[in-house]
């Protein structure tokens, strides 16, 4: 059987072992009656479980070479394969009006920061995401506050998610090896439905917090709330891995009321 081959630039890792790849499709399994978009099914090791488990699959993939596999050896997944990039398809082409749907996949390395800022981008549409990434992101995305691994991305997920890391995964059943461990992590939408904040504030608060993370808050926040403002209360002596969600909300509606 004809075999693609990895390509480095797409951050290409094909999954081998084929129990790791049922264990991720069946965080599927509550969510059965959803369609599910599989982002870079490389030659089909998840697509295959997805199918099985009578899942409504679709694929993105990039590489045409694999599209082309897709195409010869799963003929189910006729009419439901995008060729193109997950990070600029217009998704409301091929999930019409507001059907939710769920996101799965053996995510590439080097863009999976960037797929999990356009989930929250279309977590109304998006319930559940589930999959495998490089362990150190998919540790940082379900870590609590106060670790060091908590940071932007931790905060912005958890506002509106909750994130849980399920298991390792090993360099060995991959095709390459990476030179890093793997992580599967598993997202469901939670109850929130609005911050109560401007969130275009709560997003610039956040980052400016942690793109000084070492400072503590009176001095990486001073930029947002100026020179003038009391920092008496004891929020602004803690550092931004210190603070969940509901704090940085509280920072926010601080923020606004300051602002006027």
């Amino acid at each position: 059987m004809q075999q693609v081959k990895a390509k480095k630039a797409l951050g290409q890792h094909f999954l081998t072992d084929l129990s790791i790849a049922e264990r991720i499709a069946d965080t599927l399994t509550e969510y059965r009656g959803l369609p599910v978009l599989e982002i870079g099914p490389g030659m089909g090791v998840l697509t295959q479980f997805l199918l099985q488990k009578g899942h409504d699959t679709h694929v993105i993939e990039l590489d045409s070479e694999s599209v082309t596999y897709l195409r010869e050896h799963f003929p189910a997944l006729e009419g439901r394969i995008i060729e193109g990039d997950f990070l600029h398809i217009p998704i409301e082409e091929y999930f019409a009006g507001d059907f939710p749907f769920c996101l799965i996949g053996n995510y590439p390395y080097n863009i999976s920061s960037q797929i999990f800022f356009r989930v929250l981008d279309y977590r109304e549409r998006i319930p559940f995401c589930s999959g495998m990434l490089q362990r150190e992101v998919a540790k940082r995305l379900a870590s609590p506050p106060g670790n060091k691994d908590y940071g932007i991305l931790s905060v912005l997920l958890q506002a509106w998610y909750d994130v849980e890391y399920l298991f390792t995964v090993d360099e060995h059943v991959f095709n390459p090896p990476p030179k890093v461990k793997s992580g599967v992590i598993r997202l469901r939408r939670n109850v929130r439905q609005s911050l109560g904040c401007s969130e275009t504030l709560f997003k610039q608060v956040v980052k400016t917090g942690f793109n000084q993370r070492r400072k503590t808050l009176r001095n990486s926040l001073r930029g947002l709330f100026g020179s003038d403002y009391d920092y008496a209360d004891s929020i602004f002596s803690q550092r931004p891995e210190q603070l969940g969600v509901e704090e940085f909300i509280s920072l926010t509606l601080r923020l606004e009321a300051h602002q006027g």
